[in-house]
């Protein structure tokens, strides 16, 4: 964890994008600029909803006006379209002013901004770890305390970057550029899935009767992540925990006849949950033993 004293004023903030994450950002950097954020969208209309939203803003005459112009540039766009982004900015040619770049993706680091490293800019990937509504005035609130994964392309954009979150009240983290993608699976294998998870539960239980089925979840699950996240695997409980197999069995059989659609997720998790708990087993005859029993499951 990287503790930094905040930056001073920043001239102008340059924000790419009118989604969910440019428009919070631009908020949020925006009173820490002497001017107005700069957005730059694909269309005008883009543009000025965003700057409605926030209150406060102009819309770029282009790609390369807004880099030139300011200090603090912003990528929130979609994955798949930073590289483009990337290299129409580095077409602005020579950036002596040596503005941050950084764009807002969880699973690419700075070689994808490396056109504009070369052209004197300070890159970064700076991730924050949330989830974005469509608020930005909450989403301002939420940033405050939440962790920012940081790559710097050097150690001067490294400091840029954890200066500027300190900015927004958060906290940073640096993760190595080879380990961006690992890091990005694992937020996504816990908040993405989770989701899947509840929906699954839910079609489930109302195929077995329950109008409501928040009520019989709510309680449950929330008991089960605060309990997760504080004991990992410890925190287990269920069939799987008890070598239940024929238990579990049963279940696939109700899944299969009852509600389908949770039969493969409901079989890969449990298998996952064995083979978890055999590896927290320091006996290798025994871890063994145990996964050779939840094989029936297969």
């Amino acid at each position: 964890m990287v503790h930094m004293t905040a930056p001073s004023l920043i001239r102008q903030i340059g924000i790419i994008g009118t989604g969910k994450v440019a428009r919070a950002m631009a908020l949020a950097l925006g009173k820490h600029s002497a001017k107005p954020p700069m957005l730059w969208g694909r269309t005008r209309t883009a543009m000025e909803e965003a700057i409605a939203q926030i209150g406060h803003g102009v819309a770029a005459n282009s790609l390369a006006a807004l880099v030139q112009a300011c200090d603090v540039t912003v990528i929130a766009v979609s994955d798949d379209a930073i590289t483009a982004v990337a290299e129409t900015l580095a077409q602005a040619g020579r950036l002596d002013h040596a503005p941050l770049v950084f764009h807002v993706s969880g699973s690419s680091g700075t070689a994808i901004l490396s056109a504009l490293h070369s052209n004197g800019a300070l890159t970064a990937a700076i991730h924050p770890a949330m989830t974005f509504t469509g608020d930005p005035h909450l989403e301002v609130v939420r940033m405050a305390g939440a962790h920012f994964a940081v790559t710097g392309s050097d150690s001067k954009a490294a400091a840029r970057a954890h200066g500027l979150i300190r900015m927004l009240g958060g906290v940073s983290v640096e993760v190595a550029e080879t380990q961006r993608t690992l890091y990005h699976a694992a937020l996504c294998h816990a908040a993405n899935h989770l989701v899947t998870l509840i929906a699954g539960a839910s079609g489930a239980l109302r195929a077995a009767g329950a109008e409501n089925p928040r009520d019989f979840l709510a309680p449950l699950v929330r008991a089960a992540l605060d309990n997760a996240l504080e004991r990992g695997i410890g925190a287990l409980s269920g069939p799987v925990l008890r070598g239940d197999t024929g238990t579990v069995c049963a279940h696939l059989t109700a899944i299969e006849a009852g509600y389908p659609d949770m039969l493969a997720p409901y079989r890969a998790m449990a298998l996952a949950t064995a083979e978890e708990l055999a590896r927290q087993e320091p006996s290798a005859l025994v871890r063994q033993h145990m996964l050779h029993s939840w094989k029936i499951i297969q």
